[in-house]
Protein backbone atom coordinates (compact mmCIF):
# COMPACT_ATOMS: atom_id res chain seq x y z
CA UNK A 1 0.00 0.00 0.00
CA UNK A 2 1.10 3.49 -1.03
CA UNK A 3 0.36 6.48 1.50
CA UNK A 4 -0.48 8.95 -0.89
CA UNK A 5 -0.74 12.91 -0.88
CA UNK A 6 -4.39 14.23 -1.37
CA UNK A 7 -5.81 17.98 -1.77
CA UNK A 8 -2.69 19.05 -2.72
CA UNK A 9 -3.00 23.00 -2.90
CA UNK A 10 -1.01 25.75 -4.67
CA UNK A 11 -0.08 28.43 -1.62
CA UNK A 12 -1.37 31.70 -1.96
CA UNK A 13 1.12 34.53 -0.27
CA UNK A 14 -1.34 37.35 -0.85
CA UNK A 15 -1.39 38.57 2.42
CA UNK A 16 1.18 38.46 5.13
CA UNK A 17 0.31 36.16 8.01
CA UNK A 18 1.34 37.45 11.36
CA UNK A 19 1.14 36.27 14.91
CA UNK A 20 2.12 37.15 18.00
CA UNK A 21 5.22 35.21 19.09
CA UNK A 22 6.62 33.74 22.02
CA UNK A 23 9.91 33.53 21.37
CA UNK A 24 10.92 31.45 24.79
CA UNK A 25 8.50 28.68 26.02
CA UNK A 26 9.73 26.56 28.85
CA UNK A 27 8.48 23.51 28.57
CA UNK A 28 9.19 23.14 32.34
CA UNK A 29 7.84 25.35 35.01
CA UNK A 30 6.28 28.59 33.56
CA UNK A 31 8.03 32.00 34.89
CA UNK A 32 4.86 34.49 35.61
CA UNK A 33 8.60 37.32 34.41
CA UNK A 34 7.22 36.21 30.68
CA UNK A 35 3.73 37.08 30.68
CA UNK A 36 3.84 39.36 27.42
CA UNK A 37 4.07 38.61 23.59
CA UNK A 38 5.91 41.76 21.69
CA UNK A 39 7.54 39.75 19.06
CA UNK A 40 5.62 38.38 15.77
CA UNK A 41 6.24 36.10 12.95
CA UNK A 42 5.32 35.60 9.55
CA UNK A 43 4.30 32.11 9.11
CA UNK A 44 4.46 32.47 5.28
CA UNK A 45 8.22 33.99 5.41
CA UNK A 46 9.21 31.56 8.03
CA UNK A 47 8.07 28.52 6.63
CA UNK A 48 8.18 29.09 3.03
CA UNK A 49 11.27 30.05 0.70
CA UNK A 50 10.02 29.74 -2.64
CA UNK A 51 6.37 30.56 -3.04
CA UNK A 52 5.74 29.89 -7.05
CA UNK A 53 7.17 26.34 -6.25
CA UNK A 54 5.61 25.74 -2.63
CA UNK A 55 2.37 23.50 -2.35
CA UNK A 56 0.77 22.06 0.51
CA UNK A 57 -0.54 18.31 0.40
CA UNK A 58 -2.34 16.23 3.34
CA UNK A 59 -0.63 13.23 4.33
CA UNK A 60 -3.39 9.71 4.22
CA UNK A 61 -2.00 7.00 5.69
CA UNK A 62 0.39 5.47 8.20
CA UNK A 63 3.62 4.52 6.49
CA UNK A 64 5.65 7.63 7.33
CA UNK A 65 4.63 7.68 11.26
CA UNK A 66 8.21 6.83 12.53
CA UNK A 67 9.50 10.11 10.92
CA UNK A 68 6.67 12.16 12.91
CA UNK A 69 4.41 12.05 9.55
CA UNK A 70 0.60 11.40 10.55
CA UNK A 71 -2.25 10.58 8.79
CA UNK A 72 -4.13 13.91 8.35
CA UNK A 73 -0.96 16.13 8.60
CA UNK A 74 -0.28 19.09 6.64
CA UNK A 75 3.26 19.31 4.82
CA UNK A 76 4.88 22.19 3.03
CA UNK A 77 5.91 20.54 -0.26
CA UNK A 78 8.77 22.50 -2.39
CA UNK A 79 9.31 21.75 -5.65
CA UNK A 80 12.29 24.14 -6.34
CA UNK A 81 14.64 22.17 -4.27
CA UNK A 82 16.88 19.45 -5.21
CA UNK A 83 16.42 16.22 -3.52
CA UNK A 84 19.14 14.80 -1.54
CA UNK A 85 19.49 11.40 -0.94
CA UNK A 86 17.38 10.56 2.36
CA UNK A 87 14.95 13.27 1.80
CA UNK A 88 11.70 12.70 2.15
CA UNK A 89 10.09 13.98 -0.82
CA UNK A 90 6.51 13.77 -2.56
CA UNK A 91 7.13 11.63 -5.62
CA UNK A 92 4.54 10.45 -8.32
CA UNK A 93 5.00 6.77 -8.85
CA UNK A 94 2.60 5.12 -11.43
CA UNK A 95 0.22 7.50 -11.46
CA UNK A 96 0.10 7.87 -7.42
CA UNK A 97 1.10 10.63 -5.25
CA UNK A 98 3.10 8.94 -2.23
CA UNK A 99 5.26 10.47 0.00
CA UNK A 100 8.59 9.07 1.16
CA UNK A 101 12.64 8.92 1.98
CA UNK A 102 14.36 8.95 -1.17
CA UNK A 103 17.59 6.83 -1.26
CA UNK A 104 20.08 6.10 -3.97
CA UNK A 105 22.19 3.06 -3.93
CA UNK A 106 24.89 3.41 -6.64
CA UNK A 107 22.34 3.02 -9.91
CA UNK A 108 19.25 1.71 -7.30
CA UNK A 109 16.54 4.33 -6.16
CA UNK A 110 14.32 3.07 -3.50
CA UNK A 111 11.09 4.59 -1.85
CA UNK A 112 11.21 3.80 1.83
CA UNK A 113 8.61 4.33 4.23
CA UNK A 114 9.40 5.27 7.86
CA UNK A 115 6.65 2.20 9.14
CA UNK A 116 8.05 -1.31 9.72
CA UNK A 117 4.97 -3.08 8.30
CA UNK A 118 5.86 -1.43 4.62
CA UNK A 119 8.92 -2.75 2.31
CA UNK A 120 10.61 -0.21 0.56
CA UNK A 121 9.43 0.53 -2.60
CA UNK A 122 12.28 -0.01 -5.98
CA UNK A 123 11.82 2.26 -8.59
CA UNK A 124 13.09 0.68 -12.02
CA UNK A 125 13.68 2.92 -15.32
CA UNK A 126 10.42 1.38 -17.15
CA UNK A 127 7.93 3.01 -13.77
CA UNK A 128 6.69 6.53 -14.51
CA UNK A 129 8.26 8.79 -11.27
CA UNK A 130 9.04 11.55 -10.67
CA UNK A 131 10.36 13.27 -7.53
CA UNK A 132 7.78 16.09 -7.22
CA UNK A 133 9.02 18.13 -4.87
CA UNK A 134 10.89 17.94 -1.39
CA UNK A 135 8.86 18.25 2.50
CA UNK A 136 10.27 21.24 4.40
CA UNK A 137 7.53 21.23 7.05
CA UNK A 138 4.82 19.10 8.90
CA UNK A 139 2.58 20.67 10.14
CA UNK A 140 0.31 19.02 13.08
CA UNK A 141 -2.79 19.39 14.68
CA UNK A 142 -2.51 18.35 18.47
CA UNK A 143 -6.24 17.71 18.93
Amino acid sequence: MVTSLIELRKIKLNESLVLPLAEKINAGFPSPAEDFLDLSIDLNKEFIKHPDATFFGKVSGDSMIDAGLDNGDLLIIDKSLEPKNNSIAVCFLDGEFTVKRVLREEDKLWLVAENKNYQPIPVYPENDFIIWGVVTTVIKKIL
